[in-house]
């Protein structure tokens, strides 16, 4: 996102590089109202490529850089948040590519593959890779409770949890079908089962069954706002808003077509629409569209940076940033 500001009888455009370009302001302009200093969205989006990006699907931010798994090659790229610089690609996988997401987990990237039915752990600092750990069939989200690595298992129809030290096996546990995205709640995983159009909660502490509650058509990804938990049901272009102390359903709020994924930015939930090709905000207090925004071909994840919004386009292999 980028903003523009009036500052002293001068009006200061701010473009995605950062640069400011001033133009003198007109005899109209009121010099009462230029000193309220008020923001003003400018909704810019700078679209980054040649990062090594091949249908990109799986975005993370580690403090300092974005890391995209491409799922077309079997490599990650990182990129540096501030400037989109390309700092690096390394090769994750060896067979016909197909990395389906990708999470940090305070020190180590780790990268889920669909057709090799493990996941591999990569040293932050420098991508190298630190070990590969088998997990279900065909795995696609992955999150971090602070401990463990916990993959969503499409087709074994579970969840597999990891050691994040040693990535040595915790537990498998059994949710619903087709498992595809998964999240963390502070207590809480949180698994939406594409396949029956609903998501399982389970205890992080020791898997054990809390509930499961229906949602959209085709749940894909989860995002948490630090009360609530958010759902992207790509059928149903829209996405499911469910209290995370006890799943109560909050709302259904319309989106772009095909949502498939979601950030939270400390106010609002960004949601991708892979079908529409844009991106939508909504605010998490009522689920009010605040904007829609133009990306690349078929944005599938998000991540936050804490100041940008960073978008993979599966289809046009770039990252954009809002």
């Amino acid at each position: 996102m980028t903003f523009t500001t009036l500052r002293t009888l001068a009006l200061l455009t701010f473009g995605a590089s950062g640069a400011a370009a001033q133009v003198v302001a007109t005899a109209g302009t009121n010099p009462q109202q230029v000193a309220l200093l008020r923001w003003y969205g400018a909704n810019q989006a700078t679209t980054i490529a040649n990062g090594g990006f091949c249908s990109p699907n799986g975005l993370a931010f580690d403090g300092t850089n974005i890391w995209s798994a491409n799922w077309c090659n079997g490599y990650v790229s990182k990129i540096r948040a501030n400037d989109g610089s390309v700092l690096g690609i390394f090769q994750v996988y060896t067979s016909q590519g197909g990395p389906t997401g990708v999470v940090f987990d305070g020190a180590n990237i780790w990268v889920p593959n669909a057709f090799d039915n493990n996941i591999r752990k990569l040293r932050a600092t420098d991508g190298i890779s630190v070990g590969v750990y088998n997990v279900g069939t065909h795995p696609q989200g992955v999150a971090f409770d602070g401990t463990n690595i916990w993959v969503a298992n499409e087709n074994s129809n579970n969840v597999t949890k990891l050691k994040a030290s040693d990535g040595s096996l915790v537990g498998t546990y059994a949710v619903g079908v087709n498992p595809v995205g998964v999240a963390f709640d502070g207590t809480n995983m949180w698994v939406s089962n594409r396949g029956g159009n609903n998501v399982t909660k389970l205890k992080a502490a020791d898997g054990s069954l809390v509930g499961t509650y229906n949602v959209g058509t085709q749940p894909i990804r989860l995002a948490f706002d630090g009360n609530n938990i958010w759902v992207a049901n790509f059928s149903t272009n829209n996405v499911t808003k469910l209290r995370a102390s006890d799943g109560a359903l909050l709302g259904t709020f319309p989106v772009g077509a095909g949502p498939y994924s979601m950030a939270f930015d400390g106010s609002s939930m960004w949601v991708s629409n892979f079908t529409a090709g844009t991106v939508t905000k909504l605010r998490v207090a009522d689920g009010a569209t605040m904007g829609t925004f133009t990306v690349g071909n078929g944005p599938e994840d998000v991540a936050f940076d804490g100041a940008n919004i960073w978008v993979g386009n599966f289809f046009g292999s770039t990252l954009s940033k809002l």
